[in-house]
């Protein structure tokens, strides 16, 4: 399973003595990837940041102890300038509502020109225009940017993925990313029902790599990091190939019925946790 390459910089890792609080990279002038430090929380999770023509979004606002909005703030300032613009709606949403996601919403509440999107299914539905949630896909354009809502409840109830025709990526959340895929054993259900949903979308649809919220895959085939590891020298590459969605959803099928009896794939592990009410 070949792994596609889109950065060309080492995302920080930890592994300096002092490393920023946040990186970014961009996947075109419009479309930005930003990392918050492991320094900061061991989640180390990552946000998205796309613009169109109308509107901004940015997907999570980070985990605690992050210093997300400046660096938010940056790329729009220059994505104005470069545009000869003064201004952009933005709008936050997350691709689920885990805290190590939604933790710097409180900086973005009172950002002028700027709507952040509630954290149950029923916020997430509604706002995207969802009325048969999970069951439909919605498209979302940002102005002459058309994006495509895919409701993934399972490793959380109001779980999402984002797909971008124009750069052919998936963002996937938690739900599929080079690390420990946790899904409560009350959710497998609705988690196998959200991957056939997505190998459905993927089937029909060219995706050239899935980009989820974390990395927790060293480059060695089935081997992780020890949880809340401080550093992460060796990591795994952020990108998964599309293949990625079949494996899952084939890894899916099997029982998974007992906690922390993880399946060890190459490049994520499915890790079935006890059950949850969200």
């Amino acid at each position: 399973m070949p792994l596609p390459s889109l950065f060309p910089e080492k995302w920080i890792d930890g592994t300096l003595a002092v490393e920023p609080t946040t990186q970014v990279q961009a996947l075109d002038g419009d479309s930005f990837v930003i990392r918050q430090s492991v320094k900061t929380n061991f989640e180390a999770p990552f946000l998205y940041l796309l613009f169109g023509r109308d509107k901004a979004l940015l997907i999570d606002t980070g985990a605690e102890n992050g210093v997300i909005r400046p660096a938010i703030d940056h790329i729009i300032d220059g994505w104005l300038k470069a545009h000869g613009r003064t201004s952009i709606p933005l709008v936050v949403a997350h691709s689920h509502s885990h805290g190590d996601h939604v933790a710097g919403d409180s900086a973005f509440r009172d950002r002028p020109d700027t709507t952040v999107v509630g954290l149950t299914s029923a916020d997430v539905a509604a706002f995207f225009g969802i009325t048969r949630w999970p069951d439909q896909i919605v498209r979302f354009d940002l102005g002459g940017r058309p994006l495509s809502i895919i409701p993934t409840p399972g490793h959380q109830k109001a779980a999402i993925m984002i797909y971008d025709p124009r750069l052919k990526i998936l963002l996937s959340g938690d739900t599929l990313y080079p690390g420990r895929l946790y899904v409560p054993v009350n959710f497998l259900a609705d988690e196998r029902a959200s991957v056939d949903r997505l190998a459905a979308f993927a089937a029909r649809h060219p995706i050239r790599a899935a980009l989820g919220a974390h990395i927790e895959m060293t480059r060695t085939a089935r081997q992780d990091y020890a949880h809340e590891a401080a550093a992460h020298p060796d990591e795994h590459p952020l990108e998964l190939p599309a293949a990625s969605i079949g494996e899952l959803r084939a890894g899916l099928k099997a029982p998974l019925d007992t906690p922390d009896q993880p399946q060890v794939h190459d490049h994520f592990i499915i890790y079935p946790v006890a059950a949850r009410t969200d």
